[in-house]
C-alpha cells in the first residue's frame, strides 16, 4: 500500500511555481532602417526620421522594407515570463487603400547606419548602413537580397490612412521569449508590405522622429517567479 502511495505521489504533476503580479514595460527601438531596393546596395536610409515598407510607383527598384530591433534582454529580468507583446507603429503618410503589413523575424544581425533621408528614395549608402544587399555595408551581405528572415509571419495588420497601428499575436510573444532567452539571436523584425501593388508603400515614424510619442514602441506584459 505504501509503495502504491509513493508511486502515485511521484506521478502527480508538480504545481506551477508561484509568480509575481504582471508588470508592463514599453521599449523604444534601438535600431530601425529602410531597405531600399537597389541591385548594388548603393542606397540606404538608416538614420532618417521615417522608414518605409511596400512598393512605390517607380518602374524599377520600387520595393521598400523596414527593419527594426528592440533590446529585450536589457529591459526584462532574465527569468521573466513574457505574457503579451504589442508592436505599436505610427503611420504618418500613405494612401487610404487598405494594405497588409507583415512582420517576420530577421535571422541575421544588421547595423542601422548613418545615412539620412526624409523620403522613400533614400540616400547614398555609407559604411555601416543596412541596405538591400548588405547587413552592414560594405563588407557584410545578406544571403538573399532584401534581407534574411523567416517566411512564417510573426504578425500582420491591415493599415489604411495615417494613424496608430498594432501588431500582436501569440507568435510575436514567442519571438520575444526567444530574444530574451538568446540575445545573440535577436536581429529584430522586418516589415514587409504588399509588394504586388504599385503605390502600396507606407511611411512610418522612426526612432529618430522628433515626437517621442510617435516613435516605434514594443509593449511587453510579463511576470517573474515569486518566492516559494
Amino acid at each position: 500500500m505504501l509503495q502504491l502511495l509513493v508511486c502515485a505521489l511521484l506521478a502527480a504533476p508538480l504545481p506551477a511555481p508561484p509568480q509575481g503580479p504582471p508588470q508592463v514595460v514599453v521599449l523604444e527601438a534601438v535600431a530601425d532602417a529602410t531597405l531600399v531596393e537597389h541591385p548594388l546596395g548603393a542606397i540606404a536610409n538608416g538614420s532618417g526620421p521615417y522608414f518605409f515598407a511596400g512598393r512605390n510607383n517607380q518602374p524599377v527598384d520600387a520595393l521598400r522594407r523596414a527593419v527594426l530591433r528592440f533590446d529585450v534582454a536589457a529591459a526584462l529580468p532574465h527569468n521573466a515570463i513574457v505574457l503579451d507583446a504589442r508592436l505599436v507603429l505610427h503611420l504618418s503618410q500613405g494612401d487610404p487603400l487598405p494594405v497588409e503589413m507583415r512582420l517576420h523575424r530577421v535571422l541575421r544581425s544588421w547595423t542601422e547606419g548613418p545615412s539620412t533621408a526624409s523620403g522613400g528614395q533614400g540616400a547614398p549608402a555609407l559604411p555601416g548602413d543596412v541596405t538591400w544587399i548588405h547587413r552592414s555595408a560594405p563588407g557584410l551581405h545578406w544571403n538573399r537580397p532584401g534581407g534574411d528572415f523567416l517566411p512564417v509571419v510573426s504578425a500582420a495588420t491591415v493599415v489604411t490612412g495615417p494613424g496608430v497601428y498594432v501588431w500582436d499575436t501569440p507568435r510575436l510573444v514567442r519571438d520575444v521569449r526567444l530574444m530574451l532567452r538568446n540575445p545573440g539571436r535577436n536581429a529584430g523584425w522586418i516589415l514587409v508590405g504588399d509588394e504586388s501593388i504599385p503605390g502600396s508603400a507606407r511611411r512610418f515614424d522612426a526612432r529618430e522622429f522628433t515626437d517621442p510619442a510617435r516613435r516605434p514602441a514594443l509593449e511587453l506584459r510579463y511576470t517573474v517567479p515569486g518566492p516559494p
